[in-house]
């Protein structure tokens, strides 16, 4: 049994239930209970990297990101204009540890990573890199996000070129001389990491189970935000995966 199905702590769930009572409204393909955000964390507006990675007549390229539950972060990225295609799974460790049932004993060096093929002409690496550090999730906290705790869900960039791990160093040092956050940011910088798809029953998972408790209360409000907070950005229809295979 998936332990997220029920790791909301009872004072989130009686949030959880009191928010639900409100009402329902349709996003994309999905159901957003009316009202969450009130009980959801709230995105931070952040100035866009001063530098950004050139755009434009390029082939398809990768950015591996990890900020919690896969399940969030991919759904988020699967509303964003120029991405192609964006799976869950693992960074950081070993091949054969890759599997959901190792990662979450959260001793494999593992972290729950979306693995995002975007179009650099439709959307440059330093605009999903702002995405991630506004609505993705909160990088200031260390080895968790929401309810889940552990190495596995830390907040981490795992590079696949020189030009992004420079980029999101940059990217970090001008955000934590901005202050815009109110702790410092403890997000991993790594590179060399391979990435190994998780399961298939975790792919496309926010859009399959949109009244699923835990996607309810946690990751559809990210979406809201991204809709919200990016307007030119966000796309109604999300790009899944197992749609990608038909």
């Amino acid at each position: 049994m998936n332990t997220r199905l029920t790791s909301l702590p009872v004072a989130s769930r009686r949030t959880l239930l009191q928010t639900l009572a409100g009402g329902s409204v349709l996003l994309g393909g999905g159901l957003l209970w009316q009202r969450l955000a009130l009980s959801a964390e709230e995105a931070v507006r952040i100035p866009a990297p001063a530098l950004d990675l050139p755009a434009g007549g390029q082939a398809p390229q990768r950015a591996i990101f990890a900020g919690g539950c896969f399940w969030g972060v991919q759904g988020v990225y699967q509303h964003v204009k120029g991405v192609l295609r964006a799976v869950s799974g693992y960074s950081g460790g070993a091949a054969t540890t890759a599997s959901y049932e190792q990662v979450s004993r959260g001793n494999t060096g593992h972290a729950e990573s979306v693995e995002v093929t975007f179009d650099p002409a439709q959307v440059s690496y330093g605009a999903l890199l702002q995405i991630f550090f506004s609505v993705v999730h909160d990088p200031t906290q260390l080895n968790r996000q929401g309810p889940d705790t552990g190495t596995q869900y830390r907040s981490a960039i795992f590079a696949t070129s020189p030009a992004q791990l420079k980029m999101a160093q940059a990217y970090v040092a001008q955000l934590d001389a901005a202050h815009v956050y109110p702790k410092p940011i403890v997000t991993r910088l790594e590179d060399r990491a391979g990435f190994y798809p998780a399961e298939t029953y975790h792919q496309d998972f926010m859009t399959e189970n949109p009244g699923n408790p835990y996607i309810a209360f946690n990751d559809l409000p990210k979406v809201e935000n991204l809709r919200r907070l990016f307007p030119d950005r966000y796309r109604r229809e999300p790009v899944l995966v197992k749609q990608s295979h038909s």
